[in-house]
């Protein structure tokens, strides 16, 4: 079975909201939510409000892959000198946890970083840079140059930003840099395809592992074509898409809901009610991971607020969810249903 991570999720952690190194460094050092505990004293209803917002969230295979492949890569590529170094591509539809999956590795590499070093060692081992919409190679650049705080003016040109990037990501000893909403370049525009050769250029000019993460990425432009076979050919793919009912004789996405509910801080839930549910809970979120999450800790704030403290399928199917699984479990269009994936 899977077990909880002690890692916040990332839809609370809000992605753009560690584009910087110092932000990174103080997610990755916060003490993350923690699960009741045998022998503690039971906690007030705001401390559990506040706990289910936050919650926990799971070690999916696709953060298991994605962790060791970068392990792997950066042992790989650190004495690569001559050409980039192989790198990643995390690729999924939205809301089935890439972004986490990016965001636990960056994490797990700092603190493994930060346990080893000096008191004197100020390096930074993890750069996590978004990228912004309708980005260009200039304001791509100055994303990377605003996660170090590195100087830019107006007047600066592209490979003057470009320069000081490199010696200062060069100098800081960047090993590992995630890049996120890869999707949102398209090389087809003259505007992207100056920042996608921009990338390129970064990745042969800065010796770290590079990590790309964005929705669908290998149906995009991005990877695709003369400019895109270039990234694409140095980078292995880690498929972060919706868990299934069934993988052979094992149920992960039913894994996945018992170690949800192992999580819980409800003082009437009882131990089992959800993964009897998982046929019901696959169908109404389509095995996405971001879904199901929300579900589950929209359901307990619900279930604390009205005082029955425990989730029932009643409480579950009252409760709103994000639009692409509405859609997907009740479409307002019947004509166009989607086809539901089999929960055998």
């Amino acid at each position: 079975m899977t077990s909880p991570d002690t890692t916040p999720p990332a839809e609370e952690t809000s992605a753009g909201a560690v584009t910087t190194f110092d932000a990174f460094a103080r997610f990755a050092a916060t003490a993350p939510p923690t699960p009741p505990q045998p022998g503690q004293a039971p906690r007030s209803p705001e401390e559990r409000l506040a706990y289910h917002s936050q919650f926990v969230t799971v070690r999916t295979p696709a953060i298991e892959a994605l962790s060791r492949s970068v392990r792997t890569l950066m042992i790989l590529g650190r004495h690569q000198s001559v050409t980039a170094r192989p790198s990643l591509i995390v690729t999924g539809p939205a809301t089935t946890g890439k972004t986490t999956a990016l965001l636990e590795v960056g994490r797990t590499c700092h603190l493994a970083h930060t346990r080893r070093a000096a008191p004197s060692d100020d390096s930074v081992p993890v750069a996590y840079v978004l990228v912004p919409p309708g980005a260009t190679a200039k304001t791509l650049a100055g994303e990377f140059a605003r996660y170090l705080s590195i100087p830019v003016t107006t007047r600066m040109t592209t490979a003057q930003i470009t320069t000081a990037v490199c010696h200062t990501y060069t100098a800081a000893g960047v090993k590992l840099v995630l890049i996120d909403e890869i999707h949102r370049l398209n090389p087809r525009t003259s505007s992207d395809s100056e920042a996608a050769d921009w990338l390129k250029d970064l990745t042969e000019r800065v010796r770290a592992t590079f990590v790309y993460a964005g929705i669908d990425v290998t149906d995009s432009a991005v990877f695709t074509g003369v400019r895109g076979a270039q990234l694409a050919g140095r980078a292995s793919l880690i498929d972060c898409g919706a868990l299934p009912a069934r993988a052979g004789e094992r149920e992960p996405f039913r894994e996945l809901i018992a170690s949800l509910e192992q999580a819980l801080d409800l003082h009437a839930h009882r131990a089992g009610g959800l993964p009897k549910l998982a046929s019901y809970l696959h169908e109404r979120t389509a095995g996405r991971i971001g879904s199901l999450s929300r579900l589950i800790r929209q359901a307990a704030i619900e279930a604390i607020l009205d005082s029955s403290e425990r989730i029932t399928k009643t409480l579950l199917d009252g409760i709103a969810l994000d639009h692409l699984a509405e859609e997907h479990y009740r479409p307002r269009n019947p004509a166009r249903r989607h086809t539901r994936p089999s929960s055998r």
